[in-house]
């Protein structure tokens, strides 16, 4: 008998292409991922994984482990919605959602969405898209505002994701320099004007991110403040720390001591969209979750 559990421990290694980073997103040890997969070989009597100085890739026999993983786990999850059905008062849906979408964006589909659908209890959590997209692919959410840069991520990527993406707005990046900056009063600005600035993060992922604008630019990113909120991050530019890249849902309220300037093309731009189970039954209360956040971001002044 297949374990669900090894299953899951699979469909994470397929994710991230390693024991080390299924192992941190799954928070269990390495060592625990290897003898789970392993075991599952043994079961199956057959390799599911091939091991190499680049990572871990599947087998096909791996890959039809985890295409049976995601069906498995999407079959599971309609009948408990069925069970719940017949056992709740009310019906629930859970929404993951990023800092700065959680604030700008979801509060007012939450409420077009609860007037018209009064019934349903709503729970929220908020995750980072690598902890809210697993949420949803397991069923422990129905579904996720998250967002990407450049290309989706894996956990995005082809059908064997086992999530659909439905794009919701391009949310450029503009830059926030403190008041009296040399550059405060212009209306654009390149990457290679900013050689000598030190800069404030407001969002750990998207240092990778600058220091390739930087690079490609000619010079190296220096960072003087990290931060995990964008709001944070330009208080710290107010305070003269620095200067930060900036989306456009984050730039709300107007902060006092900063300024806005737009970025040259090519403009670095975040991508806000929704993942929901690509194998899962979507409900009706689903589809009027997405239909209220599409309406909610068309009400947003560009």
């Amino acid at each position: 008998m297949i374990d669900l559990q090894r299953l899951r421990i699979l469909r994470a290694v397929a994710e991230h292409g390693s024991f080390n980073r299924a192992a941190a997103q799954l928070l269990i040890t390495p060592s625990a991922v290897s003898q789970q997969v392993a075991a599952l070989e043994r079961s199956l009597g057959t390799r599911v994984v091939e091991r190499s100085t680049r990572g871990v890739t599947l087998t096909q026999p791996g890959r039809i482990m985890v295409e049976a993983a995601d069906a498995v786990t999407a079959e599971l999850a309609h009948a408990r919605d069925q069970v719940e059905r017949l056992t709740r008062h009310r019906p629930v849906l859970t929404v993951t959602t990023f800092t700065s979408g959680g604030r700008e964006l979801l509060p007012g589909a939450l409420a077009r969405f609860t007037a018209v659908h009064p019934e349903v209890e709503l729970h929220v959590i908020e995750n980072e898209p690598e902890r809210s997209l697993p949420l949803v692919r397991e069923a422990r959410a129905d579904l996720a505002l998250a967002y990407h840069f450049d290309d989706p991520p894996a956990a995005l990527a082809g059908e064997r994701s086992g999530l659909e993406w439905t794009p919701l707005m391009d949310d450029p990046m503009s830059l926030v320099v403190p008041e009296g900056h040399r550059l405060a009063d212009r209306r654009t600005v390149g990457f290679a004007e900013l050689a000598t600035e030190s800069w404030v993060l407001g969002c750990s992922k998207t240092e990778a991110y600058l220091r390739r604008y930087a690079r490609q630019a000619g010079y190296e990113l220096r960072v003087r403040g990290s931060t995990t909120d964008y709001f944070f991050a330009r208080s710290l530019v107010a305070a003269g720390m620095g200067i930060s890249l900036v989306p456009s849902v984050s730039l709300t309220p107007p902060l006092d001591g900063t300024r806005v300037i737009r970025v040259e093309d090519p403009r670095p731009t975040r991508y806000i969209g929704v993942a929901t189970a690509r194998l899962r039954r979507p409900s009706e209360h689903v589809t009027a979750f997405l239909a209220a956040l599409r309406e909610q971001v068309g009400t947003r002044v560009p």
